[in-house]
């Protein structure tokens, strides 16, 4: 926690004594709330400043995290419905982050969660077609013309999926576990994908950004990446290295 002028001087908006100002003037909010009052204690990281209707970002170093979000948690830093956030896995993370694309409510994995918007964009962007691993478990056993159907591209609501790799590592009658890579970020797509095979998915789980794994990492926790890790979202998955 950190004196609300603290957090507007070290966001390079005007010195101490001049944010005291703004904040008498009625001209600065925490979480939609305008504070008048001096001293009051703020989380950069879990509340919102604004100054002037505008949020305030703080000079801060770039954070690159990699999470493995359990089931259950959503991907963003605020639910209006007060489900759990997956920010609030992050104790003792002090920077505001925001989690780089999502995964549903159901689904578990690799999530990354950054300040750094320019990273995020990139990650995000379709043009640099950052190819995300997933192991899913589905219903029964698709038989190779439904997998070779989903590799070359498969119409859902409306649009085809563009080409993925479609890899089934074991499978009965029961159940299949099968590896899917996909560079889309379609909404809940791979789900979508083997339902429209007839086989939907019981579990899913992100494993790997490109050739940055999430290995051993346990549900619920995180690890902060070094920058040289970074390089590994734009390589093929399965390359070894930090994470793989």
């Amino acid at each position: 926690m950190e004196r609300l002028q603290k957090i507007l001087a070290r966001a390079g908006i005007a010195s101490r004594r001049r944010a005291e100002d703004l904040i008498r003037q009625g001209r600065v909010k925490v979480d939609g709330r305008v504070v008048t009052e001096m001293g009051v204690q703020v989380d950069p990281g879990r509340q919102m400043v604004e100054l002037d209707g505008k949020p305030v970002t703080a000079r801060e170093r770039p954070v690159y995290i990699l999470l493995h979000k359990p089931r259950g948690y959503v991907s963003t830093v605020h639910d209006p419905q007060g489900r759990p956030v997956v920010t609030s896995l992050l104790k003792g993370v002090r920077e505001r982050v925001f989690p780089v694309g999502r995964l549903d409510l159901d689904s578990e994995g690799a999530l990354l969660l950054t300040n750094d918007g320019e990273l995020a964009n990139r990650v995000l962007h379709p043009r640099f077609e950052i190819k995300k691993t997933y192991l899913a478990r589905v219903t029964g056993q698709p038989d190779s013309e439904q997998l070779r159907r989903l590799a070359a591209g498969i119409v859902i609501e409306g649009r085809r999926t563009w080409p993925a790799s479609v890899r089934l590592l074991e499978g009965d009658q029961e159940s299949s576990l099968i590896e899917v890579i996909i560079h889309e970020g379609r909404k809940r797509q791979v789900r979508k994908m083997f339902a429209a095979i007839g086989h939907p998915v019981l579990q899913l789980k992100r494993i790997a950004y490109g050739g940055l794994g999430l290995g051993s990492l346990p549900p619920g926790r995180y690890r902060f990446l070094q920058r040289g890790e970074l390089a590994l979202i734009w390589t093929q998955p399965g390359r070894k290295g930090p994470g793989a």
